[in-house]
């Protein structure tokens, strides 16, 4: 029996982003690293429109309601302190609009399409299926939050994340989870589990070395 250990090149790509941006963080180069998140962000986005075949009619509805719906409750989070609480976003996450990042509505949906496409392998009951994959976003956004204000992402108010911020970002990814299986969204499930994957052990590695 043969195994196979090749990894594509854009599974490569956006482990050697993540891997090099830990290690020069952690030697003390944070200012050269973080303001390149956008350019990592879009790089997922492109590697998510190929792999994940956003072309496809279904997958590309689900991933522009869930980008503009995210955009727009975090531009009423920010300016309003509706859903999340009082917090306000950095310089780290690139140009904003009204306060908010204009990735920011991109990265609910890339979060949302991979947790629900990995949990889906496993689970086929849709309310189960969806309040699971709403747990494993909301476990990334939990360790998200712990270094959030270091990488100047965004800042609660007094340093404190209230418990609305968490209740929050379920109640939205839940509804979103919902979205996707009414749409019956067909990912890449190895995509899904790289992209995911990278970026849970990346927030992971500060959570604890922070």
């Amino acid at each position: 029996m043969t195994i196979n250990l090749k990894i594509k090149p854009q599974f490569l790509l956006i482990w050697l982003f993540h891997i090099s941006a830990i290690i020069g963080i952690t030697l003390g180069y944070a200012d050269w690293f973080l303001p390149k998140t956008p350019l990592n962000l879009m790089i997922i986005l492109i590697i998510m429109l190929f792999s994940y075949k956003l072309i496809n009619i279904k997958n590309l509805i689900a991933f522009l309601i869930i980008s503009l719906f995210g955009f727009s409750v975090e531009v009423l989070g920010v300016n309003y302190a509706w859903f999340f609480g009082e917090y306000a976003y950095g310089n780290n996450f690139g140009y904003r609009f009204l306060g908010v990042p204009v990735l920011i509505g991109i990265n609910w949906a890339i979060l949302s399409l991979t947790s629900y496409t990995i949990i889906s392998k496993y689970i086929k009951n849709k309310w189960v299926k969806a309040g699971i994959a709403s747990l494993l976003m909301l476990s990334l956004d939990y360790l998200m939050e712990f270094t959030a204000p270091r990488f100047d992402f965004w800042e609660f108010e007094n340093n404190t994340v209230p418990f609305r911020n968490y209740a929050s970002w379920f109640m939205f990814a839940y509804l979103f989870m919902l979205l996707c299986d009414f749409l019956k969204v067909k990912g890449s499930f190895r995509t899904s589990a790289h992209v995911f994957g990278v970026q849970f052990l990346f927030f992971m590695y500060f959570y604890v070395y922070f």
